[in-house]
């Protein structure tokens, strides 16, 4: 009797907690990275800017990027109107021009708030067409590489190709057809997106290459799932690791890739402004008006940087080998 007691008051091993979803797991790796946090932080803030800069200079117009004031030209950041007769729809928010004003007295808040929606859209855009063909190629190239045509691969086929457009200078490319279309905000994305897919596609088909030879894949063929199934539902969602990682860091390649050809005058014309214009509009004044220059410059750093280390962090926290030194 006392034997069954006892076995009857030993405690029972407690179940193992459920795992956390891997969504939890990678915020929770992100939240111990400093660095990838306030580049979250600083691209909310941007996100922010860039959806009240719409508001502020398309819906609601309080804000006019393109309103000339030639008796408020090169007024320094915080300073108030030079004259108070304006009317209502050409006066600062609150009187005062919060950073600046440039060579024809337009608000230097009301083109960044404007530049910074444009600079985003691109940037976002072109990435989205740029992962889209990447992960296609790429995709292909893994999974069906070893069907030849002849004496040539598919997968030999689309490296070679991808080769070739990684041998071209991306900018020079960018720049040459830019200069042969008119310009237009939307030509942009897209030549963008169709010259910055190369290292997407080469980091799916590397990753498809290692995952046909998994358990899960082999099973699923030898259960006779259609391809199209195996591809979409097992395949691909283990191959977008390295991709988000590409996205992060492509989105302010982009963005810095539009300053630039904004700067040479190839990139997106006004009335529509963005930071590389407004950069290339202010390197003329850079001892009169400071602030035209280092405003935008500042701005483009800053955000690339965020992105960057949003990149850099998510790596660590998908990669399992390097997602111990976090803890």
């Amino acid at each position: 009797m006392a034997i069954s007691n006892v076995v009857e008051s030993r405690p029972q091993p407690a179940l193992d907690a459920p795992s956390e979803g891997p969504l939890r797991e990678l915020w929770k790796s992100l939240k111990r990275d400093r660095l990838a946090m306030t580049g979250i932080v600083v691209l909310f803030l941007l996100m922010v800017a860039a959806l009240a800069g719409k508001a502020l200079t398309e819906w609601t117009q309080i804000l006019d990027p393109a309103t000339v004031r030639l008796t408020d030209k090169f007024r320094p950041p915080m300073a108030r109107a030079a004259t108070e007769d304006l009317a209502v729809a050409s006066r600062p928010p609150l009187g005062r021009y919060w950073l600046g004003t440039d060579e024809l007295g337009r608000d230097v808040l009301a083109r960044m708030l404007q530049g910074s929606f444009v600079s985003l859209s691109i940037g976002f855009i072109a990435v989205g067409i740029s992962i889209v063909i990447g992960i296609t190629l790429g995709g292909v190239a893994g999974f069906y590489g070893d069907l030849k045509f002849g004496p040539v691969s598919v997968d030999g086929l689309l490296m070679r190709f991808t080769d070739v457009m990684l041998c071209f200078p991306t900018f020079f490319l960018i720049l040459t057809v830019v200069a042969l279309l008119p310009p237009s905000i939307y030509n942009i994305m897209i030549v963008i997106g169709l010259t910055s897919w190369m290292g997407t596609a080469r980091f799916v088909r590397s990753e498809f290459f290692s995952l046909k030879e998994q358990d899960f894949v082999v099973a699923a063929k030898a259960l006779g799932l259609p391809e199209r199934r195996i591809i979409f539902r097992h395949m691909m969602p283990n191959a977008l690791a390295p991709v988000l990682v590409s996205a992060s860091i492509g989105v302010a390649s982009a963005i810095l890739t539009e300053s630039a050809l904004s700067f040479l005058g190839f990139g997106v014309q006004p009335p529509y402004a963005t930071w590389g214009n407004i950069l290339s509009d202010g390197k003329d004044f850079i001892f009169d008006a400071p602030w035209l220059f280092f405003i935008p410059g500042l701005s483009i750093l800053v955000v690339v940087l965020a992105f960057n280390l949003v990149g850099e962090g998510l790596r660590e926290a998908l990669d399992p080998r390097l997602r111990r030194g976090l803890r």
